[in-house]
């Protein structure tokens, strides 16, 4: 059970408070509520730019960086489709430092044109070596506007296009800031050995004047109901030819999630897995596989995807593949099975949950679900699964009309 504490200010800022006096270390978690799916197609990539310019210094603050690692600290940040979350790391009776810094540039960063055209150059830089320089780099931004005709998932969260972010004006950068970065569109976490008065005093001090901002509703276009399947190939410079598999699964907040997470650990997780033992141990055609679910707040993914070996054809693959997933259909799991996957899913969210930092961002994600208090019914909602349920939720979701896959042919 992971105890925690709820208060809000009076400017809409969510403040969780994980008490933890095992440890001389304190996290500060600010997880704002803005990620690649709340921009414009026109103009994506902002709100991983924004992970970025949020280092180049406040007003007060000419560089971050340094000021956190004077009081020992050390930070980071990662942006998705869904969420922009920042997190440092120091000694607890330093925490001061941290909630400073993380008010100043909520309440005045340092939009610049230094600061834009060094972060731009950045994030350019990023988008040719990760994406576009590397082999399977750029899956995703084929593999996304494929599965997505409509929603803003079709994009990843580097953007759409590099144009995107070496077209953006200053006055763009500050729009997107404005209707983001704000007391009422963000939740902090602290986590560490204090007490709720010291947190409430301190989390009001810094962060109690900051204008509360104004939370724009959020209203995308809903993907229509997948009812083809869809296929693309391209070719790349890469070691060997590769496979995408994307089945259209429900949001996180839907029920479903969890037997998502379950069929994926069952059909590809490890050397124990369906997939793994069929395609790869007995027949050889492949010399990696492996399933995962994106987890996303609105209609996300389930992946599978792999890697052919040296002389198999896709047709032979895929052949054997769908009779597979056919013959799991037939005849699900067994009980021990579905028991093995639960302890061993379980055993790693708790390992998991050993380290502070990844409290605080669980219970910042969680209450952005709705509840922090999630984070310990999870165990609960697996428990309930059965082997019915999983094989129910496969029939749905296991469909080739529910799919979009992506074949990387080697050149």
């Amino acid at each position: 059970m992971i105890k925690f504490e709820r208060f809000e200010l009076p400017n809409g800022l969510k403040v969780i408070f994980h008490p933890d006096s095992t440890t001389p270390m304190a996290v500060v978690n600010v997880l704002y509520d803005v990620g690649a799916r709340d921009e414009e197609e026109t103009k994506t990539g902002f709100a991983h730019l924004f992970e970025h310019l949020m280092f180049g210094g406040s007003v007060n603050i000419p560089d971050f960086d340094t000021e956190l690692q004077k009081a020992g600290g050390e930070n980071n940040a990662f942006t998705s489709n869904d969420i922009t979350n920042y997190y440092d790391v120091l000694p607890a009776q330093n925490i001061d430092t941290a909630l400073w810094l993380e008010s100043d540039r909520m309440l005045s960063l340092a939009l610049t044109s230094k600061s834009l055209e060094v972060q731009r150059s950045v994030v350019i830089e990023e988008f040719k070596q990760r994406y576009l320089n590397q082999p399977y780099g750029d899956v995703w931004l084929e593999l996304r506007p494929l599965a997505y005709t409509i929603h803003p998932y079709k994009w990843a969260t580097i953007g759409k296009n590099i144009a995107h972010i070496e077209d953006a004006t200053m006055d763009d950068v500050k729009a997107f800031f404005k209707a983001h970065y704000c007391p009422s569109n963000a939740i902090l976490c602290i986590a560490g050995n204090f007490s709720l008065e010291e947190i409430k005093e301190k989390v009001t001090y810094w962060f109690g004047a900051i204008p509360s901002g104004k939370k724009i509703p959020r209203i995308l276009k809903s993907e229509p109901k997948q009812t083809v399947f869809r296929e693309k190939n391209i070719i790349r410079n890469v070691p060997a030819n590769a496979f995408y598999f994307a089945f259209k699964m429900p949001e996180r907040k839907n029920p479903d999630y969890y037997l998502a997470d379950i069929l994926s650990d069952i059909l590809g997780r490890e050397k124990s897995s369906l997939l793994y033992i069929r395609l790869q141990q007995e027949l050889q055609l492949v010399n990696e596989i492996s399933c995962y679910i994106l987890g996303s707040m609105d209609a996300g993914l389930f992946v599978i995807s792999g890697k052919l070996s040296d002389g198999t054809s896709f047709e032979k693959f895929e052949r054997n593949f769908w009779s597979t997933v056919s013959e799991f259909l037939e005849i699900g799991i067994t009980q021990n099975e579905l028991k093995s996957v639960k302890n061993k899913l379980k055993t790693s969210k708790a390992f998991q949950e050993q380290g502070l930092l990844n409290r605080a961002m669980n219970l910042s994600y969680f209450e952005l679900l709705g509840d922090a208090n999630g984070i310990n019914e999870e165990f609960g909602i697996y428990d309930q699964i059965q082997t019915k349920h999983v094989l129910s939720f496969a029939k749905k979701c296991l469909k080739k009309t529910n799919c979009s896959m992506l074949r990387i042919n080697k050149s």
